[in-house]
């Protein structure tokens, strides 16, 4: 159950409460002992559904099973009172539940539970980073692969966890907002639609800030517990699980989220990114999640204006100085800490690559509905090319190409824990590097580059 932004209309309120399932897809050719993708959805760990990543090209390729997990997301999934009463981390453990079942399934249809590799978009990359970063994780997977979500981006983990919570048992009329444990037995008594459905008042325009609810750190105590410190500090613990790890992004990846300032302010008649001009240190701090990056958000929004855009204004024409804030801010800037601190720290490798190859139909253009805008190479564009996705423009033969190449990289990492697209072969980040390099892969071409 999920308060979905792409759902029509104001009632965005869709999906059911009993939605723990794994979705198993195995290519007709009688072989056995296929390797194994496992897929989380993204989708900011608030909404998402895994039949939007139709698994078409993964099966025509016919060399790997793919597991789609779904799981529990928004208040249901992530909230947290940051106490021993309502822990957090549901959804994760939710995921690993999922594969701890792979282990002891798979085979039954035809898979090899020792050749598993976790992958995952936006949130569902993070929670693949999640997953890395705990030590169970071990036994139940050989490689990693994260789209567009690192543990490490400022969204994909929750410094207002116990205030939201708070605000729901408020909007609820829970009696008790002094007693964590009387507003854990007071939500339990509400309809998980009344729950879900506060997230609309949790949000400041469109669907921002767009993950009110997402993973924490529990309480030591918490039973069950998934996560007991920062992801940053578990990285530089090096206590997690060490397997060869691939983190990626798009040229443009912040696009999905900056798209929505070209939405008209029905107030106004104008773009949403005009009001920044006169709000931007009220919108940037919740919007951008700064409080998880620096404990001075307004002085830090401050600083982004000024490097980015100068003596520019908030307008349309300046639109792509404002999507490289949000592109380095939400996704690369926290990929690139996330390779620098597991290569200090690992023997394993961490590879990355950033796609840099706009599609024809972007995230933005179906944010927007504006034909005549270029985008660059949104969140999604890479991924539409390993998953089929109806609502996307056919791939190009550029694009043929190319996804031909992802498949065959993911089935080759998983079956030999060699990472190369095409003939280009990735280095390995890990404690022997002298510097860090990631792949960038275009239109017609692919190469190491150092970052």
């Amino acid at each position: 159950m999920q308060w979905d932004q792409f759902q029509e209309g104001e009632d965005k309120l869709t999906g059911v409460e009993d939605c723990l399932t794994v979705n198993v897809y195995k290519p007709k050719t009688g072989k056995e002992n296929y390797p194994i993708m496992v897929y989380f959805h993204g989708g900011c760990f608030m909404f998402g559904d895994v039949n939007f990543y139709e698994p078409d090209y993964l099966m025509r390729n016919g060399n790997m099973i793919l597991v789609k997990v779904v799981y529990r997301l928004g208040p249901l999934g992530f909230m947290s009172t940051e106490d021993e009463a309502i822990t957090g981390n549901f959804g994760l453990k939710d995921q690993q539940l999922a594969l701890k079942w792979i282990q002891k399934n798979i085979a039954n249809f035809g898979g090899d539970p020792s050749k598993v590799m976790l992958s995952g978009f936006s949130a569902g990359g993070a929670s693949t980073h999640y997953h890395v970063l705990n030590q169970e994780t071990k036994n139940l997977a050989k490689t990693a692969v994260s789209f567009s979500g690192v543990a490490l981006n400022p969204w994909a983990f929750s410094t207002s966890a116990r205030q939201n919570a708070l605000k729901v048992a408020k909007i609820l009329k829970c009696p008790n907002l002094e007693n964590t444990q009387e507003i854990k037995k007071c939500l339990q008594a509400k309809p998980a639609g009344d729950i879900v459905s506060t997230v609309k008042y949790l949000l400041n325009f469109g669907y921002n800030p767009f993950s009110t609810f997402g993973p924490v750190v529990e309480h030591p105590k918490a039973k069950n517990a998934f996560m007991t410190r920062h992801p940053r500090d578990i990285i530089k613990s090096g206590q997690y699980t060490h397997i060869p790890y691939l983190v990626t992004y798009t040229s443009e990846d912040g696009g999905y989220n900056a798209a929505e300032l070209l939405q008209i302010n029905p107030k106004t008649g104008k773009e949403y990114i005009y009001d920044m001009n006169e709000k931007w240190l009220d919108l940037a701090p919740p919007n951008l999640f700064l409080r998880s990056i620096t404990d001075q958000p307004v002085e830090y929004a401050k600083e982004l204006r000024r490097k980015y855009m100068g003596d520019l204004s908030f307008s349309v024409e300046n639109y792509w100085q404002v999507q490289e804030i949000y592109t380095d801010i939400l996704f690369k800037d926290g990929l690139l800490e996330s390779m620098k601190l597991h290569s200090e720290k690992s023997d394993s490798p961490i590879y990355g690559y950033v796609y840099d190859n706009p599609a024809d139909y972007s995230l933005g253009y179906a944010l927007t509905g504006k034909k005549d805008f270029k985008y660059g190479t949104n969140h999604l564009d890479d991924l539409s090319l390993i998953f089929h996705y109806p609502v996307r423009s056919p791939p190009r033969p550029d694009e043929v190409i190319i996804s031909k190449k992802f498949l065959e990289m993911l089935v080759n990492f998983v079956e030999t824990e060699h990472l190369s697209f095409g003939d280009c072969e990735f280095v390995k980040n890990n404690k022997d590097s002298k510097q860090l390099k990631l792949m960038s892969i275009t239109k017609d071409d692919c190469k190491p580059i150092v970052v």
